[in-house]
């Protein structure tokens, strides 16, 4: 019996929201596609990271609430219940896991399914289990990342945690060691110590979140500490045992820690030799696919999404979809822009930035002006008593923001005036004459322009 062969215009590896949404787009304009996914049609986002982990961060927030009643209103009775936030997890947000709607979304769009993980083996040709799938006009890459789990002596053989089976939990551990104080390790750390558990996070770097300003990472580890999550910076990590019931994780200079379970949230990994990007003439030993800024990583090859190296957000993966769906199609249009990616880390007080941290500015040569203020300073925070701060990034000779950050209730959505600013370059004199509603979060914004200086 021959092998069986699928001969397409267009192949898409990897079905997360950007391959399914440049499988759709292509399809949708005639092409015959097809979309090979490995795991679950949709990809990571919908099933155990962004969507869940928000979900699970909403009844963290609502809990946390309640508990501020004496503070406000009254007096309240919380009693915590994690089996709800499980339940909803299962069936109303990843219906227990299953694919199907984003299977039946792709089909009719025209998409064909393969189901399988794929292998380059020349250009235009992929072996996915005992098929083969040549594709003319050429191939998407959307393979997306897996954990990573670090090289630390023990820790890959123990029953550890990553993202996808902290979204799966259906019981709140009694004691936690997060491994990670990036925005992963950060959301899940707070989401299960609101719930009771005893969280211990453990941070290789100086501060929390290393990609943010030190500010933001600063009025977090504040808030942890209220909450007690105990956090521990500069931590290196020696050994990690279970002894079927409990983990102990040996520290170096300090006490051990024995905890019911570790979580695990240090970064991501791909593996491009297993892609098979070699017959590309690419480097397989990399960590990511350099591509040009319409997405281009070779004669016949398109990359997006996480293994572009330049964020990996859903947000990144669908912008870069569409241009370059629009490449494929021999459409005029733009190059992709980076001067402008907004990232949120959905944690109480949550942090948004965009562009360019001051210490990113400076060692790019940037002329900077900085202005900040404190979210308690405003109208709006003063009766939130809310905690945050709104960070403001300029370049004096332009005299345009590069970058910003905003810190509190509701930091993403106060973020937005912020990325237009920055993406669209309006002229911080033009944003001192904007009229700010009264009283609101964003109105802080004006106060941080008021403070810009050398």
């Amino acid at each position: 019996m021959g092998v069986a062969e699928l001969v397409v215009d267009v192949a898409v590896v990897g079905l997360g929201p950007g391959g399914e949404a440049v499988a759709s787009r292509l399809a949708q304009a005639g092409l015959s596609v097809a979309g090979i996914e490995a795991r679950l049609v949709g990809g990571e986002c919908p099933y155990y990271a962004c969507v869940p982990t928000k979900g699970m961060i909403r009844a963290a927030d609502v809990l946390a609430e309640a508990r501020r009643v004496p503070e406000f209103a009254g007096t309240a009775q919380v009693t915590p219940d994690w089996g709800k936030v499980a339940a909803r997890v299962r069936d109303e947000i990843t219906t227990d896991w299953n694919d199907q709607a984003a299977v039946d979304r792709l089909v009719a769009a025209g998409v064909q399914i393969v189901r399988g993980r794929a292998r380059i083996t020349e250009p235009g040709v992929l072996v996915v289990g005992d098929q083969v799938v040549r594709a003319r006009r050429g191939i998407v890459l959307n393979p997306g990342t897996d954990p990573a789990v670090p090289p630390v002596p023990g820790l890959a053989d123990t029953p550890l945690w990553t993202n996808r089976e902290a979204v799966r939990a259906t019981a709140v551990p009694e004691s936690l060691v997060v491994i990670g104080g990036g925005p992963v390790g950060c959301e899940f750390a707070q989401v299960f110590a609101r719930f009771g558990a005893k969280v211990t996070l453990l941070q290789s770097n100086d501060r929390l979140l290393p990609l943010d300003e030190p500010e933001a990472g600063a009025l977090l580890a504040e808030r942890f500490a209220a909450e007690h999550i105990r956090v521990k910076t500069g931590a290196k990590i020696t050994a990690v045992r279970h002894d079927g019931e409990r983990f102990t994780v040996e520290l170096d200079g300090d006490n051990p820690i024995n905890a019911a379970q570790v979580l695990v949230a240090a970064g991501r990994k791909s593996d491009l030799a297993e892609l098979g990007v070699g017959a590309y003439g690419l480097d397989e030993s990399a960590r990511g696919v350099t591509v040009d800024d319409h997405m281009r990583a070779a004669d016949g090859l398109w990359a997006i999404g996480d293994l572009t190296g330049k964020g990996a957000f859903t947000h990144m993966s669908m912008y870069q979809s569409a241009i370059a769906a629009a490449d494929i199609l021999g459409e005029e249009g733009p190059g992709a822009e980076y001067h402008a990616v907004p990232r949120v880390t959905f944690t109480d007080p949550e942090i948004g930035s965009v562009g360019l941290t001051e210490a990113a500015a400076r060692a790019a040569g940037i002329n900077v002006r900085v202005g900040i203020t404190q979210l308690s300073s405003s109208t709006r925070g003063f009766l939130h008593k809310a905690e945050g701060l709104i960070k403001l990034i300029e370049d004096a000779d332009t005299g345009v923001l590069v970058g910003a950050t905003s810190a509190g209730p509701t930091g993403g959505e106060v973020l937005g005036a912020l990325v237009l600013a920055v993406h669209a370059r309006v002229p911080v004199d033009q944003l001192r004459r904007m009229i700010y509603a009264y009283p609101t979060f964003h109105r802080a914004i004006e106060s941080a322009l008021a403070d810009l200086r050398a």
